[in-house]
C-alpha cells in the first residue's frame, strides 16, 4: 500500500520547522526515507520488480544530495535529524 495522505501528514507535522512547512531539507528527507522504507519492505516479496527499484536508487541519490545540503548548511540541524530517523550516517 503506497503512503496516504494521512501519513503523509503525520510525517510532516513531525518532521516541520513552523507552520505550513512542507519543504524543508527535514521534511523532505523523512518523507524520502518513509517511502524508501515502504520499497524496501516491497522488494522483499517483489525481488524482481526491476522498475520500481530504479525509482528507489533515484529516491535514495535525491536524499542524499539533501542530506548534503544540510551538513553542509548547519551540521546540528543534520545530527539532530538522522539520529530522530535513524540514518547511518
Amino acid at each position: 500500500m503506497v503512503m496516504t495522505a494521512e501519513d503523509k501528514a503525520s510525517v510532516i507535522t513531525e518532521h516541520k520547522k513552523h507552520e505550513g512547512d512542507t519543504g524543508s531539507p527535514e521534511v523532505q528527507v523523512a518523507l524520502l526515507t518513509a517511502r524508501i522504507s515502504y520499497l524496501t519492505e516491497h522488494f522483499k516479496a517483489h525481488p524482481k520488480d526491476y522498475h520500481s527499484r530504479t525509482g528507489l536508487l533515484k529516491m535514495v541519490g535525491q536524499r542524499r544530495k539533501l542530506l548534503n545540503y544540510l551538513k553542509k548548511k548547519d551540521i546540528q540541524r543534520y545530527r539532530d535529524l538522522i539520529a530522530k530517523l535513524g540514518l547511518r550516517k
